[in-house]
């Protein structure tokens, strides 16, 4: 479980306005789940997006693979206070998942669905623009199960319980739906800059 008392290694020097308050860098890249890591194989991993309860569309791992990739490399920063720079990303846009099923966002809120049962929600501009991918590969090589291979969301500008591990799609919702850590005490947001960790924060 996530607990306040984290705390990754150190480094000696942070760069001036890429750490939020509170936060301190790390070499490591912690693994932290609510729960038990789920083993799901390549083959047996979809991708679908709702609208309310409605399937939209849905894809298998090949296909999913077969949409255009991208590369980012940003900075990550975890509720339980430690930030890793410039982390390299690969995968497929929000944008471009749209785009390949032929629709437009048609609400303002987001829930993300992982295999595990896990869910978060996304103001759905948060998810488009560019801001967002569901990532498929880090550094370079597959996700591992650890860090929510096959797929997980990324949504690096948030705290990084937003960015759901084994994710399996996009439900987009009439109203703002409270996700698994949301329900239990976390920021319906979670802006690093702002310190929205808790729901009691502004």
């Amino acid at each position: 479980m996530i607990t306040r008392g984290f705390f990754g290694r150190p480094r000696p020097q942070e760069p001036e306005g890429r750490v939020p308050p509170g936060q301190h860098l790390t070499d490591d890249f912690p693994v932290l789940s609510a729960g038990p890591t789920p083993r799901i194989e390549a083959a047996r991993w979809t991708f679908e997006l709702k609208h309310g309860p409605r399937p939209l569309v849905k894809w298998t791992w090949d296909e999913f693979n077969a949409l255009p990739m991208t590369r980012m490399t940003r900075d990550i920063h975890c509720v339980t206070t430690w930030s890793k720079l410039d982390t390299p990303w690969e995968g497929v846009l929000i944008d471009d998942v749209l785009a390949a099923a032929g629709v437009e966002a048609p609400t303002d809120f987001t829930l993300a669905h992982s295999y595990d049962g896990y869910s978060t929600n996304v103001p759905t501009a948060d998810l488009v623009g560019g801001k967002s991918m569901v990532a498929l590969k880090y550094e370079g090589l597959p996700l591992t199960h650890e860090h929510g291979g096959p797929a997980r969301l990324l949504v690096p500008h948030l705290y990084f319980w937003k960015s759901a591990k084994w994710v399996t799609g996009l439900q987009f919702t009439e109203r703002d739906e409270l996700g698994f850590w949301e329900l239990r005490g976390y920021h319906a947001y979670g802006d690093p800059w702002r310190e929205q960790r808790y729901s009691s924060d502004a």
